[in-house]
């Protein structure tokens, strides 16, 4: 009995202790409790059980505590492993880390994350979304469009992939069947200049373009990437690889001028967001091409997004343009 009665009360200390929480005080007197999720450009994220995922700016926080272990970045790419954190003064915390602790300014940090197993200040950021349309009437339309765009941040290097399949049939008939692969690779030279190598391929099974290959380099320059949003510019010289239906290609070289732009607005449940790219081909036969899209997603949950995005394709030419305008909405998942 005195055992069985041991075993009770363990079980009910082990459910009643609540789970450690990170503790930040605010200088205006008061405390949250939760989880850091990131402190990154200025911006603590918290996530809470009573108000979610909240944004905190760092010149309003006093200090900080933590039992966790956290990575602590004092420079742009070099960082330490603290096992815990303790409170200090106003502005600073202590850094525990065995027989070493030291107390910082909370000015100094400029990021701080859990470390994650394989590559420790990893962090990855993306969203895949898929829509459909199906239309019965005269004509019998079927539209299916999957997008992914994931970007993955560790040190001074970015990686970017971006995937696309858009496949639509009218009486059975393919319209549309086009796949457009991405990926760039940024490597920070300073915390906002950064130098970007860039590979694009795109296959259509219907156009009289059947494939395009694009390698580009350039610098680029990183405005702002924070909790909030992020903004940056990357100006490229490409060479480019166009092979048709009929098995001839072209092949010429062009200067484009690519952004990225995202901004999270209330409390991070809708995003805005653009991307493109404007080009100038080194070519007669071609004065501009412009490949842009822009769009919103609505959060319906912590995982899922409802998705509206407008794409903008034009080609203007010596021999005539090609403007195409398509407008989406579809569910996706996002992390």
């Amino acid at each position: 009995m005195t055992l069985l009665r041991s075993l009770l009360s363990l079980a009910l200390a082990a459910v009643t202790t609540p789970l450690l929480a990170d503790t930040v005080w605010l200088k205006n007197g008061d405390k949250l409790t939760g989880s850091i999720e990131l402190f990154d450009s200025g911006k603590l994220l918290l996530k809470t059980d009573y108000a979610g995922t909240i944004t905190l700016d760092a010149g309003k926080i006093a200090t900080l505590e933590s039992e966790r272990e956290l990575l602590i970045k004092q420079g742009d790419f070099v960082g330490e492993r603290a096992k815990s954190l303790r409170a200090a003064g106003q502005g600073q915390v202590e850094l525990v880390n065995g027989e070493a602790p030291k107390v910082v300014e909370l000015s100094s940090i400029s990021q701080m994350l859990p470390p994650k197993p394989l590559v420790q200040d990893l962090a990855w950021t993306g969203n895949l979304s898929v829509s459909a349309d199906y239309k019965q009437a005269e004509n019998d339309i079927k539209d299916y469009d999957i997008d992914l765009d994931t970007r993955m941040r560790h040190g001074a290097w970015r990686h970017g992939i971006a995937v696309e399949y858009d496949h639509e049939t009218k009486d059975d008939e393919r319209k549309t069947d086009r796949v457009e692969l991405g990926y760039d690779l940024d490597r920070f030279i300073t915390r906002q200049f950064f130098w970007q190598g860039q590979l694009k391929y795109s296959h259509d099974r219907i156009e009289d373009l059947r494939t395009q290959r694009t390698v580009g380099s350039g610098p680029g320059y990183q405005f702002w990437d924070d909790a909030l949003g992020a903004f940056s510019m990357t100006g490229l010289l490409n060479r480019n690889d166009y092979v048709f239906a009929d098995g001839s290609s072209e092949h010429f070289n062009s200067a484009a001028m690519e952004w990225d732009y995202k901004r999270y607005l209330y409390g991070k449940n809708l995003e805005l967001y653009s991307q493109g790219e404007l080009g100038a081909p080194f070519v007669d036969e071609i004065d501009y091409i412009i490949d842009t899209e822009a769009g919103l997603r609505y959060k319906l949950n912590s995982w899922a997004a409802l998705t509206l995005k407008a794409e903008w394709d034009k080609v203007s030419a010596e021999h005539g343009d090609t403007n195409e305008r398509r407008y989406v909405i579809g569910l996706g998942v996002g992390w």
